[in-house]
């Protein structure tokens, strides 16, 4: 099939890769613009962009999907169907219908939950038993079109938002690459999708992480796992930022002291009251630092039983 491709992060690439190894024709890579990064401000190409190049594809990017010159763009490429991949723009109806099978979109969860920017990562720390993906025709609603395949991925003990998203990416790239086949065959059913049972999968953002120690070590633990990589979880020693990158959660749900106050240090983590039971925390990183396992850690940085994080 000849295929406008619409999509910008790393979640997207193997989308991409996929459909040039099944041997479709990509005659369009829509990204979003180049932007500025580090401290020199040299602008960056976008994950995606980088995969087209290195395909050797043409590549677009409008600040603004919708704007008339963009949408003239779309009409003007020979394309049967658009394949959208977390682009993150939202695509007007105009260019829905534009081609013949409209616009497919391979979305990180199973749909009808949640819809949203994050579903991965809420998937993680909201403590489900398995993700997925879903194939969708795209409607003028955010992440509402009709379902056409999915894909069950179970997650692991230790799963953390940056695993799923790797092993959500690779599912959603053979996923796509067959829904794409039983819709030039005509073999697949487009199945309505009902109200969702999750809330909105919003945003993630760095106020996201601050641990809030009156919650309970199971939920703490969730949130460690669902923002690693970005934008993590942290907390605060004596007055620096501490990011957690691991913690165990440990069976006494006793209360022995105030939430967040180290119970006790051992050699290889810290032991720290929460609003229910104690959580390890197994590997940190303080501000300004590397991150390190906590054995390491406390040789850098003694820290004694009764300080209170947060």
């Amino acid at each position: 099939m000849n295929i406008i491709f619409m999509g910008t992060p790393d979640f997207a690439v193997g989308t991409l890769d996929a459909l040039v190894e099944a041997g479709h024709r990509i005659t369009l890579v829509v990204t979003q613009p180049d932007k500025p990064k580090g401290r020199g401000h040299a602008m960056q190409y976008t994950p995606v962009k980088e995969a087209a190049v290195r395909h050797g594809l043409p590549v677009f990017q409008p600040e603004r999907i919708r704007d008339k010159e963009a949408v003239r763009t779309l009409e003007r490429t020979e394309a049967d169907v658009m394949v959208v991949v977390a682009f993150g723009q939202l695509i007007p109806g105009v260019i829905l219908q534009m081609k013949k099978y409209g616009c497919i979109n391979v979305h990180g969860s199973l749909l009808p939950k949640y819809r949203g920017a994050a579903p991965v990562q809420w998937a993680v720390i909201n403590g489900e038993k398995e993700s997925g993906v879903t194939t969708m025709q795209m409607d003028e609603g955010l992440d509402t079109g009709a379902m056409l395949l999915k894909t069950v991925v179970p997650l692991e003990e230790k799963e953390t938002g940056g695993s799923l998203f790797d092993r959500l990416s690779r599912a959603g790239a053979e996923l796509c690459v067959e829904t794409l086949r039983q819709l030039e065959a005509g073999t697949v059913i487009p199945e309505e999708q009902g109200e969702s049972p999750t809330a909105y999968a919003a945003m993630l953002t760095r106020d996201m992480g601050a641990i809030d120690w009156t919650k309970s070590a199971g939920s703490i633990e969730r949130l460690i796992r669902g923002l690693n990589p970005w934008p993590s979880a942290y907390t605060r020693l004596n007055k620096k930022v501490l990011k957690i990158w691991e913690g165990e959660v440990l069976s006494s749900d006793v209360l022995k002291g105030r939430c967040g106050e180290i119970l006790e240090v051992t050699k290889d983590s810290l032991i720290v009251q929460t609003g229910e039971g104690l959580l390890a925390v197994r590997e940190l990183q303080m501000e300004g630092r590397k991150r390190m396992k906590a054995g390491a850690f406390l040789r850098g940085f003694p820290v004694e039983a009764g300080t209170v994080l947060g």
